[in-house]
């Protein structure tokens, strides 16, 4: 399991546009958001790279943890 430390998130919104980012690339990703550690935390077959670029896709700045 990855995990990324994720500035910004606050909200419901904010776990869906980033598990709905995530999961785009690999339907199959198992992902958890953290808000109050403000940690994600990603289960798939994508690189650490290409997680980190769709959650900043979404505006959120990122990185590994």
């Amino acid at each position: 399991m990855q995990v990324f430390k994720v500035q910004g998130m606050s909200c419901g919104h904010c776990v869906r546009a980033i598990t709905q980012a995530v999961q785009a690339r690999d339907q199959a990703a198992e992902v958890q958001v953290d808000l109050a550690a403000g940690e994600v935390r990603v289960a798939s077959r994508l690189a650490e790279g290409q997680v980190l670029e769709a959650i900043r896709e979404e505006g959120y700045q990122a990185e590994a943890a």
